[in-house]
Formats: structure tokens, C-alpha cells, sequence
């Protein structure tokens, strides 16, 4: 099973951006993907034209050291591995370190963010036989990643995705799964991934139920007031490598 995923969410300039994401899709993620305990990689450009998205974007708890976080949010790298434990042993930034070429390409990443995950729980959506299990995610995808304030919300919070959020995913559809992660390094404490077989499935189906959050007494309403999100969070995204 892929029980942790190692995200990386970033910015880039105008100048060699393509020069960027042609080495990136072409040679460094099929050389990551040859590495021992590398299950899968995928790429995605964020989505920031949805109107409910950008709206809920703004209307989620910040924190108060929101301002000195990077910001990066255009891109997000996903890279699927059995154990969190991949990728420090070895450690996937001193293999990097290495290889100057890599170095010089990721010089140009803006607002770098990383966190590294493993999988507290995850459901199966109606659409799950269109991928193979610890296969890369859907071709669309949300995610959010935050923190809360208490104790008390963090009991609150697992209750909501266990009795409420993660059924309703397993049973919508156009969903392929959703997967609850916390993390074992990064400044994020929650991340969740929701994955869609496309960009119409995820605007008809799941916005419906993501607008319950604008509506006071819905427990939506509650955790996403008390969450603080980190930038960009939560987002939609395009998957752009690997094509299929």
C-alpha cells in the first residue's frame, strides 16, 4: 500500500518555467520513480479560476504565523511510497543535494512547501476501478492541509471525517477515493487528499456538498472555522504528468 505520500507545493517564474517542467516530467521524476521504495509520482498545476474554491479559500482559519510560511501554490508534487521512512532513508533532499543539475533546476522553484504523510484513513470511491491500487491519483484532485487551534478540535475533526466527510466521499460520484493523512514532518499537521475523474465530476458532485461550509449549524461549518489552513489550502488541481 502507498501510506505516505511526500507533497511539494510551489511557484515558478515565467522564465524557464517550460525549460523547468520539461526536465522535471521527462528526467527527474522517471529517475525518482526508479528509487527503492518509489511506488508512484505525479505532477499537478492548481486550479485557480473555481469561484467556490477561491471563496472557501478565503473564508478557512489562517494562523498567526501565516504571513512567514512559504507560499508557493501554483504546482503540487506528489510522490506515493509505502513508509514515511522512504524518504529519509535515504534522506530524497541529500540524494538531491548530489546531482547539481538538480540543484539548479530547483533553484528556480518559488515558495517551496514540503510536507511528508502517512495515512490515517481512506475510503474507496465509486469510481476506484479506474485506477490500480498504490497507483498514481486521479487526473483531479483536491487537497487541503492546515492545523487546528485545540485538543479538543483535533477529537472533533476526526470525528467529522470518520462519521461525516470521508462516507459521503465513498459514496459520491465521479469520486475515485479520498485518503486522510497527518503528517510526520512539515508545517502542516493535516493534509487530505480527494481524487476525481475529472474537473466536471469534482464541480458537480463534490461543490455541492463543499458549500455546506457557508452555512452556519452545519458541522462543516464548524471545522472549517476552526481549521488554519497553510497557503493555497484547500485547492484543486489538473494532473499534468503523468499524461494517463
Amino acid at each position: 500500500m502507498d501510506e505516505s505520500i511526500r507533497i511539494v507545493w510551489y511557484d515558478l517564474p515565467e522564465d524557464g518555467k517550460d525549460e523547468y517542467l520539461k526536465w522535471l516530467h521527462e528526467t527527474y521524476l522517471p529517475a525518482v520513480m526508479a528509487r527503492p521504495g518509489i511506488l508512484w509520482a505525479a505532477h499537478y498545476r492548481i486550479i485557480k479560476s473555481d469561484d467556490t474554491i477561491q471563496k472557501l479559500s478565503k473564508f478557512v482559519g489562517r494562523s498567526e504565523d501565516h504571513d512567514s510560511i512559504p507560499a508557493g501554490s501554483d504546482y503540487a508534487l506528489l510522490i506515493g511510497a509505502g513508509s514515511p521512512h522512504v524518504f529519509f532513508k535515504p534522506n530524497i533532499d541529500d540524494v538531491d543535494a548530489e546531482d547539481p543539475v538538480v540543484q539548479e533546476m530547483f533553484a528556480k522553484r518559488i515558495g517551496t512547501r514540503i510536507v511528508v504523510t502517512t495515512e490515517q484513513a481512506r475510503v474507496d470511491g465509486p469510481e476506484i476501478r479506474q485506477r490500480a491500487p498504490a497507483t498514481t491519483p486521479g487526473p483531479f484532485i483536491q487537497l487541503g492541509h492546515f492545523r487546528v487551534r485545540s485538543v479538543e478540535e483535533e477529537f472533533d475533526l476526526s470525528a467529522w471525517y470518520a462519521d461525516y466527510r470521508l462516507p459521503t466521499i465513498a459514496a459520491m460520484q465521479g469520486a475515485i477515493a479520498a485518503r486522510k493523512m497527518v503528517t510526520v514532518a512539515g508545517w502542516a499537521k493535516h493534509v487530505v487528499l480527494y481524487e476525481f475523474v475529472s474537473a466536471e465530476a469534482h464541480h458537480t458532485n463534490f461543490m455541492n456538498h463543499e458549500i455546506l461550509a457557508f452555512t452556519d449549524g452545519e458541522w462543516t461549518n464548524r471545522v472549517v472555522k476552526y481549521t488554519a489552513h497553510s497557503p493555497g489550502s484547500p485547492s484543486i488541481g489538473e494532473r499534468i504528468w503523468p499524461e494517463e
